[in-house]
């Protein structure tokens, strides 16, 4: 069976200007200069004992998530029917989404190239995904 043993490490505050603006996706529009307020990463991990990082690899979880994306996992959130999740399946980590049906669960890639994977007596859900930080390709 899988094991993981962490140690915790107490988060650095790293607080980042939140701009008081809102960026349109649409027709540009002129930038205002107006800060918020400062906006701390922390502020949305509510149990940091139970908070991990990980690096995407793979492309089962595309186009929302993509290989290199940052993904915050937190251990203590209970996993609903269609939270990103990742999970322990045959031995080995993997992020899907989680499906649930009647007494039927299974873990769904959101790329239709993976088949699902249905979750057996020893598939444990590790923990749920609760931010993906990912960065356009610039290349």
């Amino acid at each position: 069976m899988f094991s993981f043993i962490a140690r915790y490490t107490p988060l650095r505050f790293l607080p980042r200007p939140l701009a008081l603006a809102r960026v349109p996706a649409g027709f540009p529009s002129p930038a205002e200069d107006y800060i918020d307020r400062q906006l701390d990463l922390n502020e949305f991990i509510e149990h940091p004992a139970a908070t991990f990082f990980f690096r995407l690899e793979g492309d089962s979880m595309e186009p929302v998530m993509r290989e290199g994306d940052l993904l915050v996992v937190d251990r203590a959130k209970t996993a609903r029917n269609g939270h990103v999740v990742v999970a322990v399946h045959n031995g080995d980590l993997t992020v899907k989404r989680l499906r649930r049906s009647g007494n039927n669960a299974w873990l769904e890639p959101d790329n239709p190239n993976y088949p699902r994977l249905p979750c057996a007596d020893d598939t444990e859900i590790w923990g749920v995904v609760l931010i993906n930080l990912h960065w356009p390709s610039l290349s």
